[in-house]
């Protein structure tokens, strides 16, 4: 499914299911030893997305350990991202030199519970909310918002090595066309201003990839 929102260069398997006897190296296996079974599953299918990836681009299956944020770290000249959300798990994964820096991030698309809009979003991204709420009923803008800033993280983090807020970037969206930009307020990697992004919802879902 999220394919349909990565560019050319970019590969991507996901699933909607958990698949049986999937196994772990013993790497992995020890960073979710204590996890319970929600994390169990969503780490070990996403880990399967992310090792199917791989042999699309002619790489073979490797251990993928996490790095000090809980990121995954990919062989050499690799980038890549996974996600998960209830119902569904997927990776995005290109070769270093043709991409840079890949961002996903699934979610439902339902409501963000009580309070989390106003943490996650800037005053002028609620304002557009509301526009885009008012003509654009079928998709629940404000958790495409997080979604996009999720996605925005996770192609930054590997770039800058740090912390990006909430706060720090501000997002701004085309509904016709399926796009996002995403404005940095600080200072980041060079030539990174502002980030790229696709969106899409269905089945239940909203993905958003960001892909430099």
């Amino acid at each position: 499914m999220i394919e349909a929102i990565l560019p050319a260069g970019v590969v991507a398997v996901d699933f909607f299911h958990d698949p049986p006897d999937v196994k772990l190296f013993p790497e992995e296996e020890r960073l979710i030893e204590r996890a319970v079974d929600k994390r169990r599953r969503e780490f070990t299918t996403g880990r399967h997305c992310a090792r199917e990836a791989l042999g699309k681009l002619g790489l073979p299956a490797s251990p993928l350990p996490s790095g000090p944020r809980g990121e995954p770290l990919w062989p050499a000249g690799v980038v890549g991202s996974i996600t998960h959300c209830t119902g569904y798990r997927g990776a995005a994964l290109g070769r270093l030199g043709q991409v840079r820096s890949i961002g996903i991030d699934a979610e439902p698309n339902a409501p963000l519970t009580g309070g989390v809009l106003d943490m996650v979003s800037l005053p002028e991204e609620r304002e557009a909310l509301r526009a885009l709420e008012a003509s654009r009923p079928g998709v629940h803008w404000e958790r495409l918002l997080f979604s996009a800033k999720e996605s925005v993280y996770k192609a930054w983090y590997p770039l800058a090595g740090r912390w990006l807020g909430f706060e720090d970037a501000v997002i701004d969206f085309d509904p016709d066309r399926g796009t996002f930009s995403a404005r940095l307020l600080v200072d980041g990697p060079e030539g990174l201003e502002v980030f790229p992004g696709r969106w899409m919802a269905g089945r239940g879902l909203i993905l958003t990839a960001v892909v430099l």
